[in-house]
C-alpha cells in the first residue's frame, strides 16, 4: 500500500522471525526474545537484534493504525476528499516524526504526494474487489479495534523493560546505533 512503510515492516518481521526460528522453545513470546537479548547483549541492548527490529515494527504498525483510524474516523481534506495526505501526516506526526531527523522528515513530506487515492487504498485493502466505501470503513474500524490492544501491550512491554529508544538512528552521537559514523566535512581555512 505504501511501499517504504511496507518494506520496513516486512524487514523487521523477517529479523524477529529469524530469532524465533532459531529456537522456538526458548522464544515462545516476544517478551522472551527481549529478555534473552537483554541478557545476551548487555550494554548494547536494546540497540540491537530483534529488540530493535520489534521497536521499529511497532512504530511502523502504529503509523498504519493511526492512518487507518484517521480514515475510519472520516478525517479528510475537504477540498480533496479522495486524498489521504491529511491522514498520513497525522499518522506520521503521532508515530514516527519524533524519531526522524530533518532530512527524513522532509523526505516524508515529499512522499505524501505519491500516496494512493483513498478509493485506491480501500480497493487494495479489499484485494481489488469493488466494495462500498462504508463496508471498507467498517472493516477498517474492526481491524483497528482488534489490533490496537495488541500494539498497546507491546508498547507497555517496552516501557516496563526500559527498552524504548528515542534516538534518531541516522545520526551519530550519544544514543546512536552501534557502528554509526558521523559524516566528516573537511574544513578549508583560507589564509587571505
Amino acid at each position: 500500500v505504501y511501499s517504504p512503510v511496507k518494506a520496513d515492516l516486512a524487514g523487521n518481521i523477517k529479523k524477529i522471525r529469524a530469532v524465533y526460528d532459531s529456537d522456538p522453545a526458548k522464544f515462545k513470546t516476544l517478551q522472551d526474545i527481549l529478555q534473552v537479548e537483554k541478557e545476551m547483549h548487555g550494554s548494547a541492548w536494546p540497540k540491537t537484534g530483534a529488540t530493535l527490529a520489534l521497536m521499529w515494527l511497532k512504530r511502523g504498525l502504529k503509523f498504519m493504525l493511526v492512518l487507518l483510524q484517521s480514515i475510519s474516523d472520516g478525517e479528510r481534506d475537504e477540498e480533496h476528499p479522495n486524498l489521504i495526505r491529511v491522514n498520513a501526516l497525522k499518522a506520521y506526526e503521532v508515530a514516527l516524526k519524533k524519531y526522524h531527523g530533518w532530512m527524513l522528515q522532509k523526505l516524508f513530506m515529499g512522499s505524501v504526494y505519491a500516496l494512493p487515492y483513498k478509493s485506491d487504498l480501500l480497493k487494495a485493502l479489499e484485494k481489488g474487489k469493488e466494495v462500498k466505501e462504508e463496508e471498507s470503513i467498517e472493516k477498517i474500524h474492526q481491524f483497528v479495534s482488534r489490533v490496537t490492544p495488541i500494539l498497546d501491550a507491546i508498547y507497555e512491554m517496552y516501557a516496563e523493560m526500559n527498552a524504548e529508544l528515542s534516538y534518531k538512528p541516522h545520526r551519530c552521537g550519544r544514543g546512536a546505533a552501534p557502528g554509526c559514523r558521523p559524516a566528516v566535512i573537511p574544513l578549508r581555512i583560507s589564509s587571505s
